[in-house]
């Protein structure tokens, strides 16, 4: 009982805000851009569905789980082995996914007046 409320708690405290922060960035670019247009747009096109494959491995993942875990809270049975490794795959994915486009923008540091302006 308590390896399935910790997976539940993992998912909710990890997976979830990560789900959240990716779909976010989902479509922000950062780096260097190509001069040809047309190999500018071929590359959004490749990253928005690479980040959507893993948002899409990450729900799934966490469902999955939530679904298993609680369900074996509930009805009083023995969980599945292999949701413990549906468990760590989800936390490594929502890991990279926080790791990569999930993070924040950075906050912008405003620069000092110059001391000539006094």
């Amino acid at each position: 009982m308590v390896l399935e409320l910790v997976m539940v708690a993992g998912v909710l405290a990890l997976a979830v805000p990560a789900l959240v922060l990716g779909v976010r960035g989902l479509t922000r670019r950062t780096g260097h851009y190509s001069s040809d247009v047309t190999a500018d747009r071929v590359s959004l096109v490749l990253l928005v569905t690479v980040r959507l494959l893993a948002l899409l491995l990450l729900t799934l993942l966490s469902l999955v789980v939530l679904v298993s875990a609680v369900g074996a809270v509930v009805r009083d049975l023995d969980m599945p082995g292999l949701v413990s490794v549906f468990f760590v795959l989800d936390l490594l994915c929502a890991a990279l996914v926080l790791l990569t486009f999930g993070r924040r923008d950075p906050w912008r540091v405003r620069r000092r007046a110059t001391p000539a302006g006094r």
